[in-house]
């Protein structure tokens, strides 16, 4: 019977902050990076470790900056995408590698696309859950009456200081119900729900993870030279997603230019928890074809 890859806890300084990771895998291995979304942090890839250590991935899972453990820079700009994208670009500066494999979901997915875009040098791979290109978000939000109404909470954000009341508001109800009430029944058990309440707990957190949505509104980066995604791009899609319309997975694969769309049709926005087994069979299988 396979033992579990040991799970290492650490912290690494990328520049600008220390951030909290678990990693686990051969440190030889080709190194994964997994980033989370809201309002997750490193747990959100409990299903996703496991596998990719066994099958011989060095995996790091950072709780991006302002999530849980890590650091909380104060204000507004810190939380934009080009200070995202340094932190994975410091990542693997700090862990001596010159390439990497990303796998990104939801918030972590538009970090993940801006950091192909940027930086497509240090990305050998990207894997894309549930989150669409960033230029596609954009037109999507301005001119899709449907998904304007589906994503108003990111305005509701802006406001100061009544959005981290309100979540965490009778021991973060609202913040557990975005969770348990937008997956299949039985997705969050009680005790992750614990564990998401123990990392909402941490100070500040709260605030600097609301501080991401004022950020893409008031921090935004500069228009690149090109919106190209230029490594070979598997972008999987829960399509029963009640935040972000499928109608916009296939024209973020058009930014690719070795684009693979997967639908999971019966599975919602939280795909890589409601069924592990055939994210993970299509993540070992993807980063494979690089290895």
């Amino acid at each position: 019977m396979a033992t579990e890859p040991e799970l290492r806890d650490r912290w690494i300084d990328v520049g600008e902050v220390k951030l909290h990771a678990m990693e686990a895998g051969p440190e030889d291995g080709q190194l994964v990076v997994l980033l989370h979304g809201f309002p997750e942090f490193w747990y959100a890839w409990r299903a996703q470790i496991a596998p990719l250590a066994a099958a011989g991935y060095r995996v790091l899972a950072p709780d991006q900056r302002g999530y849980n453990l890590s650091e909380k820079p104060p204000g507004v700009k810190p939380y934009g995408l080009e200070h995202l994208a340094s932190d994975v670009v410091g990542l693997l500066d700090a862990l001596g590698r010159e390439r990497a494999f990303l796998v990104a979901h939801d918030w972590g997915g538009a970090v993940g696309w801006w950091t192909a875009i940027r930086h497509p040098e240090r990305i050998a791979r990207l894997a894309v859950l549930n989150m669409p290109h960033p230029r596609v978000m954009e037109r999507f939000v301005r001119h899709d009456p449907v998904q304007r109404k589906k994503s108003s909470y990111i305005f509701a954000f802006q406001l100061p200081w009544l959005p981290e009341r309100r979540m965490a508001a009778h021991n973060y109800a609202r913040a557990a119900a975005a969770l348990t009430k937008s997956s299949r029944p039985g997705t969050f058990s009680d005790d992750d729900l614990a564990r998401y309440r123990a990392a909402w707990s941490q100070s500040g957190a709260v605030h600097a993870m609301l501080q991401w949505y004022r950020a893409a509104l008031r921090a935004r980066p500069p228009r690149p030279e090109s919106n190209r995604v230029t490594m070979p791009t598997l972008l999987i899609w829960g399509a029963k997603d009640g935040f972000l319309g499928k109608e916009m997975a296939e024209p973020s694969i058009g930014y690719c230019d070795q684009g693979r769309l997967v639908f999971i049709d019966e599975a919602t926005h939280w795909v890589q928890h409601e069924e592990p087994g055939r994210v993970n069979e299509l993540l070992v299988g993807f980063l494979g074809e690089g290895s």
